[in-house]
């Protein structure tokens, strides 16, 4: 039997008549935005985790998702640190990039 397509976890699809009233909307609050001379700007997704880190102490740092290094990162890896089974500690040292969470973390 034909398993039922479905979307990941914590995300939702938008019907046209919800897209049109959430368009009106964003258009309205740009319009406000530029009246006032505000411009618009564009951040990447991706930043390093540097730059994430330590905005919104311990807890934000949780929320974030950490993108593997490419390559074989598990090599370069203290062995050491891989046994303890901190996670936290691993993913520091085998991720570089990471996702923001929240879009307003460049304005922080």
């Amino acid at each position: 039997m034909a398993q039922k397509p479905s979307i990941p976890k914590g995300t939702r699809d938008f019907s046209p008549a919800e897209m049109l009233r959430r368009n009106y909307i964003f258009d309205t609050i740009k319009g406000v935005f530029q009246m006032y001379g505000y411009m618009p700007i564009e951040t990447p997704a991706m930043e390093n985790l540097e730059t994430l880190l330590g905005k919104y102490g311990e807890e934000g740092d949780k929320l974030l998702f950490k993108v593997l290094n490419s390559g074989d990162y598990l090599s370069k890896a203290d062995k050491d640190l891989l046994s303890t089974g901190d996670s936290n500690r691993v993913a520091l040292q085998i991720s570089e990039k990471g996702l923001r969470y929240d879009l307003t973390v460049p304005f922080a």
